[in-house]
């Protein structure tokens, strides 16, 4: 059980900041888009690249998007095993305006995206301008 507390801890903390406001903020700078995009097959549009991402694991997201601008794991204690993890990358997903969110949030559990944020701000601590946020579903509707 207290193999699970940061897990838990993490996840609280992910949803408890997020937030599904996004008329009010979106980010007024977008002279300094940079497209961390490597291979160009993930989308940027916010909705499309949530549906892309949900079947990718770390691996397969490094490749497309490279290594992120910050990364905070959460280790079982005693372990180098990363059971949690939240990256930060910026400038690489827009909102249906167009317009590019300062970074884009991705929490892992294990090694899977359990939900992606999207924010109008660097993601520092002290930032409470937040964007859209969305869960990946645990399973798939049926296709």
């Amino acid at each position: 059980m207290k193999q699970l507390l940061p897990v838990l801890a993490l996840v609280a903390l992910t949803t408890a900041c997020s937030t599904t406001n996004t008329a009010d903020n979106k980010s007024a700078n977008t002279t300094t888009k940079t497209t961390i995009n490597k291979t160009g097959s993930l989308p940027t549009e916010e909705k499309a690249f949530v549906k892309a991402i949900e079947d990718l694991d770390r691996k397969e997201i490094i490749a497309q998007l490279g290594e992120p601008a910050k990364a905070d794991d959460v280790r079982i204690k005693g372990t180098d095993k990363i059971v949690a993890s939240i990256w930060h990358y910026h400038y690489i997903n827009t909102g249906e305006d167009g317009e590019y969110y300062q970074t884009t949030e991705l929490d892992f559990i294990d090694n899977k995206v359990v939900q992606v944020v999207f924010l109008n701000n660097d993601g520092s601590e002290e930032a409470k301008d937040a964007g859209q946020s969305y869960e990946i579903p645990k399973n798939k509707p049926n296709q």
